[in-house]
């Protein structure tokens, strides 16, 4: 009886969130409202508190809701994170490079017009970092490659930019794990990063994307 009880719990569980989250989407509550009090969401969804407690976490969690000490449970947002990281994670290696085609290219052709002295500065040491690790273990060169191109975006000062790109950072790891693995490393790839950082230097917006199509299409 006891070692069931976890998987009661659980299951009640996901049926609050199932309930929230329909309300959510539906658009009982807008963006910025105060939701109704454990004890009303309680009532209104016939569960214990407990469970509506053990709901608004997971909700919090997602970033859906936020939960103020003392005040309230506020609704933040209607996507949920883990459904998009779901249907990223199914993403080809066709489909990654796509979207890599529509974010980064644009994004570095705004960096090479937009690019500070910092901002060299900080892509300069993420290439000699991936320099140094060029020949070493795999996910260490993959951790360097990521940061040279989250540089890269970062100059191009739009926070959403930067913010879609380490949302989908994730996606172009998986891409590059699945490429290495198959093709090895080659010299010349590696060279493109360094063209691209002398475009961005000399603010050359069009060479600066035009070397970062031809760096995402290499196998």
């Amino acid at each position: 009886m006891t070692d069931a009880s976890p998987l009661v719990k659980r299951s009640l569980v996901d049926q609050a969130l199932e309930q929230l989250r329909a309300r959510i989407n539906n658009g009982t509550w807008a963006v910025g409202q105060r939701l109704p009090t454990e004890p009303e969401l309680a009532a209104q969804l016939n569960i214990s508190r407990n469970t509506v407690r053990e709901a608004m976490r997971v909700l919090a969690f997602a970033g859906l809701i936020e939960i103020r000490q003392g005040d309230g449970s506020y609704l933040r947002g209607r996507v949920d994170p883990m459904d998009t990281v779901r249907v990223l994670s199914s993403c080809s290696i066709a489909q990654i490079r796509e979207t890599r085609r529509i974010l980064e290219v644009e994004a570095v052709g705004l960096a090479a017009k937009r690019r500070t002295d910092e901002d060299l500065q900080l892509l300069r040491q993420a290439l000699e970092a991936s320099a140094e690790h060029y020949h070493g273990e795999l996910d260490t060169f993959i951790r360097c490659d990521l940061l040279f191109h989250q540089c890269l975006i970062d100059a191009a000062h739009n926070p959403a930019l930067s913010e879609l790109y380490r949302y989908t950072s994730n996606l172009v790891s998986s891409q590059l794990r699945q490429t290495l693995d198959i093709h090895p490393r080659r010299q010349s790839v590696f060279d493109l990063h360094g063209a691209l950082l002398d475009a961005v230097e000399q603010q050359d917006s069009q060479q600066a994307m035009a070397l970062c199509r031809t760096l995402i299409n290499e196998p």
